[in-house]
């Protein structure tokens, strides 16, 4: 059965600076592009382990803002380029886990997560082992994980 020609589908990534965000990003972006869905990108600003002061502890705020920001145009130009559409933000403050599960379930557009698992002997990595053991069940949305030894043409033909 051949996919609809519109889709209100929103495919989620969590944006970091982990080798895991590329084959999880690759595969939402050829999904969307197949189903006429769209990518949106969760940036999470976590705090600071240690508390300074005030002065300080702002400057830091501000100085990871502006990274995840920039992090998230590059990402977003990938994202136009491999889907054919512009991407959603998102860009919260907070623990990453918790920040995703809000926004979850606060929008009711996502349609589905897509994460990425790290392959190496450490396992699929915190994340995606969080969502996984202890609140995949209580999900409103699918989740994809996408394991992170797949190439790009492995990725092309799953999506």
């Amino acid at each position: 059965m051949a996919e609809p020609a519109t889709s209100n589908r929103i495919f989620l990534v969590v944006v970091d600076d982990t080798p895991e965000l590329k084959p999880a990003l690759h595969y939402a972006c050829l999904r969307a592009r197949r189903t006429a869905g769209r990518v949106a990108l969760l940036a999470v600003i976590e705090p600071a382990d240690s508390q300074q002061w005030m002065a300080v502890e702002d400057l830091m705020r501000e100085e990871r803002r502006a990274e995840a920001e920039a992090l998230l145009l590059r990402v977003a130009e990938e994202v136009h380029s491999l889907s054919g559409q512009a991407a959603v933000f998102y860009m919260r403050e907070g623990q990453v886990r918790d920040e995703l599960l809000q926004l979850i379930e606060e929008d009711t557009s996502i349609s589905i997560l897509v994460l990425g698992a790290a392959s190496g002997p450490e396992g699929p990595g915190p994340l995606v082992a969080h969502l996984v053991n202890k609140v995949a069940g209580r999900l409103r949305v699918p989740v994809t994980i996408v394991p992170g030894s797949l190439d790009d043409a492995q990725i092309a033909i799953l999506a």
